[in-house]
């Protein structure tokens, strides 16, 4: 991931060295005023013969209609690939050229792009940087530099961080699980460490600090390696369709998430002291499919929603994560990518790509921050439906037809991540991205799981004797009554797939079935009650909730005992 150091040049090198800080100036010029721009170079993955790189060039001098960025390697690099920027070589010169979509630079703008390259012996960050023939500056960092004392030691990442290594085991969920009637059969299972409030970095009421559980997986890693996955959700305004995450920070403070969420997290996270785990981070849930679905003019659109994307605050928090954490060389960002029953229709597929890479590239990220996307975080959608396929006719009409599918390009959460994958390197991201997939709560299990395909009557009758999921509707979310434990996590279960995941502690509740007066700022959505006839959002029907439940997060028995009774593959 990436990390930087930036030197100045000529008399300025002195307060550089000072503050770490990036500005350049032409030689002979005084002040900050004469710079007239400055370049950010960051490797961000070095392994024995290869690299990636991000770029940042910020324009000081008058408005561009377009650009071109020059620099030459005093080593044997060489430039394999790139992307936002048409990128070539000759010899030791490697030019970087505006693509037809960025090349406008306003004065005090900026633009990033990125590339992969190889080399051998020494990986040194170039001397000398030209934009349209005017020297910026020059960058002293890269993944080994050792003369920042604020960057963290490289480590050795790996193409895929749960292969060959351990899951962290959360001792606070492991004991609440192993207290429920036959929860012991499970306990042992890896979850996600849930960071949704400042608090939670510090711990709260008494409960594992962050640097807690970052020892306690030191702990249980040994000799090996260990993974352990932390959920980053603390976004201002979070989750603007849902009442009942709604979090601490109103809408517009993205500065208190910056300094006093993300910066202690990337403080912590840094320490040399956890560069032998594999941190894997799961970016902000929920957070920026709700800019794609559920603004105006769409029927769905909530003003939460409006009032978020107009601000712009979804997309400067998740760059600015992923742009810090990522600055910690073991950290995997993984960026939630919502999943199938709420972006697999054509006019949402293709925009939610677009939109995961627009908040990639901001607030100084680049998509080398993203090391892979996780679908169905939280959610239930059904892994693999082996009863039915997408490209099935049935009495005349396509599945596709059905009520179930509504026009939907995927039926399961394995085909939709697979397909999203494709998506995003399409567009720009790395093609070794992986994806990962929450199985803890889509088994569907237990006596009601069909064993093989409905009637073929209708194609309603079809798809709703043969579907797994036994929701009343795929957009329906919270505490889903007849829900069960999927698979367990395992590394490369399938292709293009970094792993299946439990990153939703089975037992944790979704938000509570009416309202409870609470000090974490959550709300009570309708969604929740059992009572609730629907809305758009899942096409007006009822809310297939279970009852009195806790608000979300906290402990919901009765939900853990569903869980583990409809449990696929079957509990023993």
């Amino acid at each position: 991931m990436s990390r930087t150091r930036t030197a100045l040049l000529a008399a300025m090198a002195l307060v550089a060295g000072a503050t770490g800080t990036a500005i350049a100036a032409v030689p002979g010029d005084a002040g900050a005023a004469a710079v007239p721009c400055t370049v950010d170079y960051k490797v961000q993955n070095q392994w024995d013969t290869g690299f990636t790189a991000s770029v940042t060039i910020t324009n000081n001098s008058a408005a561009k209609s377009s650009w071109s960025l020059k620099w030459s390697y005093a080593g044997n690099q060489k430039v394999t690939s790139g992307w936002n920027a048409k990128v070539s070589q000759s010899g030791a010169n490697v030019t970087a050229a505006n693509e037809s979509y960025n090349g406008t630079l306003a004065t005090g703008g900026s633009a990033s792009f990125g590339f992969q390259g190889t080399y051998s012996g020494s990986n040194a960050v170039p001397a000398t940087f030209t934009l349209d023939g005017v020297t910026c500056n020059v960058d002293s960092g890269g993944p080994t530099d050792p003369t920042d004392p604020t960057d963290p030691p490289a480590g050795n990442r790996v193409n895929n961080p749960y292969t060959g290594a351990k899951v962290y085991v959360n001792p606070e969920w492991s004991e609440k699980a192993a207290a429920e009637a036959g929860g012991s059969r499970i306990a042992n299972q890896p979850t996600g460490v849930w960071l949704d409030r400042t608090a939670a970095i510090n711990g709260v009421n008494g409960g594992m600090s962050l640097r807690d559980h970052l020892d306690e997986a030191l702990r249980q890693k040994g000799s090996g390696e260990l993974v352990i996955q932390l959920v980053i959700y603390n976004l201002p305004g979070r989750d603007c369709a849902a009442l009942a995450s709604n979090g601490e920070l109103g809408p517009t403070e993205i500065d208190k998430y910056k300094t006093q969420y993300i910066d202690p997290i990337k403080a912590i996270l840094g320490d040399a002291k956890y560069a032998s785990l594999r941190i894997v981070t799961t970016v902000e849930i929920d957070s920026l499919p709700n800019l794609v679905t559920n603004v105006t003019p769409r029927a769905t659109a909530t003003p939460n929603c409006d009032v978020m994307k107009a601000n712009g605050n979804y997309v400067k928090g998740v760059g600015y994560a992923l742009n810090k954490l990522g600055d910690v060389p073991n950290v995997y960002n993984y960026v939630d990518a919502g999943h199938h029953g709420w972006l697999g229709w054509d006019d949402n597929f293709g925009p939610s790509a677009d939109m995961f890479k627009q908040a990639a590239t901001a607030e100084g990220a680049t998509v080398a921050d993203v090391h892979g996307f996780i679908a169905n975080t939280a959610n239930y959608s059904a892994l693999k439906e082996d009863n039915f396929s997408i490209s099935d006719n049935v009495a005349g009409k396509s599945v596709r037809e059905s009520k179930w599918v509504d026009w939907n390009r995927y039926t399961d959460e394995l085909s939709y991540a697979q397909a999203l994958r494709n998506q995003l390197v399409s567009i720009g991201f790395d093609s070794g991205i992986g994806m990962l997939i929450d199985t803890s709560r889509n088994g569907w299990g237990g006596a009601n799981r069909p064993t093989g395909p409905g009637a073929t009557t209708s194609v309603d009758t079809y798809v709703d004797g043969g579907r797994y999921d036994r929701r009343i509707n795929p957009g329906n979310w919270c505490n889903q009554a007849g829900a069960g434990l999927g698979e367990r996590p395992q590394a490369s279960p399938a292709a293009g797939i970094d792993a299946y995941v439990w990153m939703k502690p089975p037992g944790e509740s979704d938000g509570s079935s009416k309202a409870i007066d609470n000090d974490e700022g959550k709300g009570f959505d309708r969604m929740c009650d059992p009572t609730y006839t629907g809305n758009p959002r899942n096409n007006n029907n009822m809310s297939g909730a279970l009852p009195d439940a806790p608000i979300s997060g906290h402990w919901f028995s009765a939900q853990f005992q569903e869980l583990m009774k409809n449990a696929y593959p079957p509990l023993s």
